[in-house]
């Protein structure tokens, strides 16, 4: 199990691969963002798109499936997250393509009010199949202290 005090800035993961169908596009594209460059193929082409792609809201989804499933494998005391301090959408997803994950911690430091308590930031940037950075954000996660009752430094 992965706790606070094994985190260590600057280190890098790559994982994840998600294959986006046209379907599913669809099908999140109605529920909860249905513009048209997202649900029909001739409004699509009228736009900078140029055919049907995902919400960046489903890119989302799809990018935090693959952390979950990344989670499973590396045992981390999660917690879960306080919110995103950036996310910036950088290419359009489309029907078809593979994406995956690379992130890397940027800092931490355990919560001065909830002493079992780590928080850290990290920056994860999500790929298409032709290394193209289709997502990027900067989150806070929070992890369980493995000594609570261990000094706060700083």
């Amino acid at each position: 199990m992965i706790y606070y005090e094994d985190l260590e800035i600057g280190k890098r993961a790559s994982f994840g691969r998600y294959e986006v169908t046209r379907e599913e596009v669809l099908e999140f594209a109605s529920k909860y963002d249905p513009q048209a460059f997202h649900l029909d193929d001739e409004a699509a082409a009228k736009t900078h798109f140029g055919r049907v792609s995902a919400s960046g809201w489903h890119t989302c989804a799809m990018t935090m499936a693959m952390m979950v499933e990344n989670m499973k494998n590396v045992k981390q005391a999660g917690l879960g997250s306080p919110g995103v301090d950036q996310l910036m959408w950088k290419k359009p997803v489309y029907p078809g393509d593979t994406l995956r994950v690379e992130s890397e911690v940027t800092e931490k430091r355990r919560s001065k009010s909830r002493r079992e308590m780590g928080i850290f930031k990290s920056r994860a940037q999500v790929f298409n199949q032709n290394n193209e950075v289709v997502l990027e954000m900067t989150s806070n996660g929070l992890i369980a202290v493995r000594d609570p009752d261990a000094p706060i430094e700083g």
